[in-house]
């Protein structure tokens, strides 16, 4: 009998649960920037714009994630630190998001899931409203609103 009773009291905590949880994730939750920020701050544009030089393009993977598709690359092609960003997704355009590349160190080359060597350039570029801004002409930010508006979208019914 207590057996049993134990069986009974673990399977109706397991069915609240479950109901909170279905309740939780049925129609009209949104994405909020605590669990993914629509905004990503790298940084002062003139020691990035300096590292990128040096060291080739940024990677930053897994942006507020726990998967790699929030995964950016970051470059700068301008005369000037406040000017001549780009951002790209971290994987092929002839590919899709679960090629995620690794980079060389100290080059713009990356390594994708098939063992190619790409060029930064041959990266897949971001989606309609990702893209870089520099504010008051000292600092990075990505901004990331087309990635949760797509998100959003995709999962409301």
């Amino acid at each position: 009998m207590p057996v049993l009773g134990g069986i009974v009291l673990f399977a109706a905590i397991g069915a609240v649960t479950w109901a909170i949880a279905a309740f939780i994730s049925s129609g009209g939750s949104q994405a909020t920037d605590r669990l993914a920020p629509s905004t990503f701050e790298i940084g002062n544009v003139e020691r990035l714009a300096e590292t990128v030089a040096q060291d080739g393009p940024l990677l930053f993977p897994e942006l507020g994630t726990a998967i790699g598709t929030r995964s950016i690359v970051v470059d700068h092609t301008g005369d000037t630190p406040d000017d001549g960003w780009r951002v790209y997704w971290a994987y092929p355009a002839d590919r899709g998001a679960d090629c995620v590349v690794q980079q060389v160190p100290g080059t713009s080359d990356f390594i994708d899931c098939d063992g190619r060597t790409i060029d930064v350039s041959q990266l897949s570029p971001p989606d309609v409203g990702v893209f870089p801004t520099v504010r008051d002409r000292t600092t990075l930010i990505v901004d990331l609103r087309g990635v949760t508006i797509a998100t959003t979208a995709a999962v409301t019914p």
